[in-house]
């Protein structure tokens, strides 16, 4: 059969087509991107998959299975499917290599899908399991969205450690609740940002009221040599609070704690928090030029 496969949004390659791909290319199958319409009589099957709501979906044949959170929390992978490992032949391009070690989430933050979706903690794969990607080298990107909630966490750390591991943690890692014991073990593995360029560990602050858990938990990582400028913070806007309140955690980030704030904007069509999303995201201009003097 001639398989065609959409991502419909998202930066990073898409684990799901990739397991999809695997699937049928293990059949016999021919997989590659989907084309578009013009070759729709080409396909005998097309997977697309939708992670955001606020996303445009493309004109799909009638014949095409769409899923992902864009769609519904809820959907999985049919089972005959979902424990396929990722096949990297959609994405060539990718250097990297690309998993979950854990899926799950401790949490229950209103904003989130995770917990809905996946439950609560549980490990997924060991870190040798996930280094599949031929062209990955010795880089690793972690789906986990609460690595320390895994049961694992301990035994897959000292493994990254010991196969020196370039490691990006994207979706962030949970300072609020970082012991001196993760924070140590963290401190020797080899963290980059998601283009494996610059040193950096992303953490969030999304809650006003989490001022001092923040705060305590960037003692922590200093006191264990991850020094302020290797931090990152997602910072929530647009949900539960005012645009003073946003203002007051991206300044107390950037100019007391020695941070890097990155605004996430939970509707991103709303004028104010492009806006400000635009002013604090881009780094040159949010380094020279003050908000109110912002155009």
């Amino acid at each position: 059969m001639n398989i065609g496969l959409l991502q419909v949004d998202g930066k990073i390659p898409n684990l799901a087509l990739m397991q999809i791909a695997k699937y049928h290319e293990d059949l016999g199958d021919k997989v590659e991107r989907y084309l578009g319409g013009l070759f729709n009589s080409y396909y005998d099957k097309v997977y697309a998959s939708k992670i955001f709501n606020f996303s445009e979906m493309p004109e799909l044949p009638e014949k095409a299975l769409v899923g992902g959170t864009g769609i519904d929390f809820y959907n999985t992978l049919p089972l005959e499917i979902v424990k396929y490992p990722p096949s990297y032949t959609l994405y060539p391009e990718c250097d990297y290599h690309l998993g979950f070690s854990m899926k799950g989430c401790r949490f229950n933050c209103s904003f989130c899908c995770v917990p809905k979706k996946e439950g609560k903690p549980y490990y997924n794969s060991n870190i040798d399991d996930l280094l599949t990607n031929p062209n990955g080298g010795n880089r690793l990107m972690l789906l986990d969205n609460d690595y320390f909630g895994s049961p694992n966490w301990e035994i897959d750390l000292k493994r990254m450690i010991e196969l020196k591991l370039k490691v990006c943690f994207v979706q962030g890692l949970n300072i609020r609740i970082l012991t001196e014991q993760q924070a140590e073990l963290l401190s020797k593995v080899k963290y980059y940002n998601s283009k494996f360029k610059s040193r950096y560990l992303t953490f969030a602050w999304d809650k006003l009221k989490d001022e001092k858990l923040i705060r305590k938990g960037i003692k922590i990582c200093n006191k264990f040599g991850i020094p302020s400028s290797h931090m990152q913070f997602f910072v929530l806007i647009g949900y539960d609070t005012t645009p003073e309140q946003d203002y007051h955690r991206v300044m107390t980030l950037h100019e007391e704690l020695g941070v890097l704030p990155y605004i996430m904007p939970y509707n991103k069509k709303d004028l104010y928090q492009k806006r400000f999303a635009r002013w604090v995201n881009h780094r040159a201009i949010f380094k020279t030029v003050k908000w109110e003097d912002y155009n």
